[in-house]
């Protein structure tokens, strides 16, 4: 612990910017409250090193036959929960690739389960349960730094051979993962109520690492995310676009070539560009490794017609 710290965790401490929260007009209270949460993306921006070391560790695990696993409790396991449960759509990983395990069980992401972080016992149980081994990385969340369900995972998880992160704003003791994230958030507005910037640090952190290993599994093709699910009106729009951005397909072509694809943007760009029907476009995609921009580098291919009206 660092030289002039006490030994409370700073997610506990008294903001004094804060101190006068209960006295101010309404509007005055949610211009603090947003003061506090600016400070937060140039905390988690100075932790970009560390957690670009985690996200190439979860692409690694993703290539092969690893899985991520976020273990929380409270407002840091359901964030933790919700990064888990966006990836499948977004990028059209499988459910179990990317899990998040919450102390208290599923039925705590809905309803707050007092007492259940209290177990190092039941966080070391919950890991194994999982059969974790060394193709894995879990990331413990933990505002506190000291969460004993998430320290006990992490421990049962290193002791498994699986690479481990710690999310935190408040620092951990020494040997707690192979790598800690420590975005220093300072005190939150309302005392301990992590809810607020220790959770919009996690957030950032657990979207950073996420995105960024789909990014380097070939999931995204410059900023579009071709490996998307469309499995709702909002997503096959968007799969439609793609297909027109990237392959000047209009809307019509478009529909027909993502029935081809099976609904796969990835797979109906390269048959648009590279002129192939669908088996030959995964076939090109699995040389590549499932990298667009790889599968249509290589072999045959025409140019993408401009859209109509575009210059």
């Amino acid at each position: 612990m660092a030289a002039g710290r006490t030994a409370l965790p700073v997610t506990e401490r008294v903001n004094p910017a804060t101190a006068d929260l209960d006295l101010l007009p309404t509007r005055e209270v949610v211009a603090r409250l947003l003061a506090e949460e600016a400070k937060v993306p140039a905390a988690v921006a100075a932790e970009a090193r560390a957690i670009a070391r985690v996200a190439d560790r979860v692409a690694g695990a993703l290539a092969g036959r690893g899985r991520l696993l976020y273990v929380g409790a409270g407002s840091s396991g359901r964030v933790g929960a919700a990064d888990a449960a966006e990836c499948p759509p977004t990028f059209g990983t499988d459910p179990e690739r990317v899990v998040a395990i919450l102390a208290g069980g599923p039925g705590a992401l809905l309803r707050a389960v007092e007492g259940a972080e209290d177990s190092a016992e039941d966080g070391a149980a919950a890991v194994a349960s999982r059969g974790t081994g060394p193709g894995d990385v879990v990331v413990g969340l933990s505002a506190s730094g000291r969460t004993p369900f998430v320290l006990g995972a992490l421990a049962e998880a290193r002791r498994r051979r699986a690479f481990t992160a710690l999310v935190t704003s408040a620092g951990a003791p020494r040997g707690t993962a192979d790598l800690v994230i420590a975005p220093w958030t300072g005190p939150e507005a309302i005392a301990g109520s992590t809810r607020l910037k220790a959770a919009t640090a996690a957030k950032l952190v657990c979207s950073a690492i996420t995105t960024a290993a789909m990014v380097r599994l070939g999931k995204v093709h410059g900023n579009f995310m071709v490996d998307l699910t469309p499995a709702c009106a909002k997503l096959r729009d968007r799969a439609r676009r793609i297909l027109g951005d990237l392959a000047g397909a209009p809307p019509a072509e478009a529909d027909r070539l993502l029935a081809a694809a099976g609904g796969s943007a990835k797979v109906a760009v390269v048959m648009a560009r590279a002129a192939c029907g669908a088996a030959q476009a995964r076939a090109r995609l699995a040389r590549a490794r499932g990298a667009l921009r790889r599968a249509l580098d290589h072999g045959p291919r025409r140019r993408a017609p401009r859209r109509k009206g575009a210059r």
